[in-house]
């Protein structure tokens, strides 16, 4: 089976290419910007006809979740229009589509976690992106796998865990909000499950949305206490809420915790 992986040099991209070995019954090939501009329709079905893959996986994402209040249309592009661009290009070829979606698109509010049926509520530029993402592939039709996750880290490109452990070494304390809870999800698992669900998505007949993370619950300063903890680091963090904080463009939900009953009953 052909596989083509857009984004390949972000955290899960990475992830998804130093476990590819573990599944030799599968060619993947793995693209970034350098390779493949998702944004440009043309580059992508040229490619589509030379590799001819059964399924794309999309990583590629704008992820800047302040910077977008500042570029909308850059962060709309990347997450909104380039995926109305694969989604129909999966309909036009009949190839799979996986796309990683992300917990932002709900607000927060409701107070428990979050299933596959509870209706998006974005609240910023960088959410609503995503969301549109998510309606384009549904306009499209195809047979997709829309996969929203959480607050993922690896060893991998930038990401919460190394921040904390830089500043760690630098700082005797650090001031992490606290009244934003959900779950840290690891790149790696991440991308094995995407492989799990790699040989069944062409016979979705039609669109599945999952919600995947890790288990358990906490806030930022929590996920960075206990980073700092096993680093082994001497470090005090400092929980404040996100109005002390101070600092965020963006708004962010205050309790994105998803229910993960679907995939595991699923797969």
């Amino acid at each position: 089976m052909k596989i083509l992986v857009t984004g390949a040099n972000g955290q899960l991209g990475l992830s998804l290419k130093a476990g590819s070995n573990a599944y030799p019954g599968y060619e993947f090939l793995f693209t970034d910007i350098d390779e493949l501009d998702v944004t440009s329709y043309d580059a992508v079905e040229k490619l589509i006809f030379s590799f001819n893959p059964e399924v794309l996986i999309n990583c590629a994402s704008y992820n800047a979740v302040d910077k977008a209040e500042d570029e909308p249309l850059l962060a709309l592009n990347i997450n909104g229009k380039a995926v109305q661009k694969l989604a129909g290009l999966a309909r036009k070829h009949s190839f799979g589509l996986i796309h990683i979606s992300t917990d932002y698109i709900f607000d927060g509010k409701k107070g428990s976690s979050y299933t596959e049926l509870d209706e998006p509520h974005p609240q910023s530029k960088y959410a609503h992106s995503k969301f549109i993402g998510e309606q384009a592939i549904h306009t499209a039709r195809p047979n997709a796998a829309i996969i929203r996750t959480s607050w993922l880290y690896s060893e991998y490109a930038h990401n919460f865990v190394k921040t904390i452990r830089k500043l760690a070494l630098e700082r005797d304390e650090l001031r992490v909000v606290s009244d934003q809870q959900g779950t840290p999800t690891y790149a790696g698992d991440l991308a094995e499950a995407i492989c799990v669900i790699l040989d069944k998505v062409n016979n979705f007949n039609g669109i599945r949305t999952y919600n995947y993370s890790n288990e358990g619950l906490t806030s930022w300063a929590g996920f960075a206490a206990a980073i700092i903890e096993y680093s082994g680091l001497d470090c005090k963090v400092i929980p404040v809420t996100t109005e002390e904080y101070g600092v965020s463009k963006a708004a962010r939900p205050a309790y994105s915790l998803l229910d993960k009953s679907k995939i595991k009953k699923e797969f």
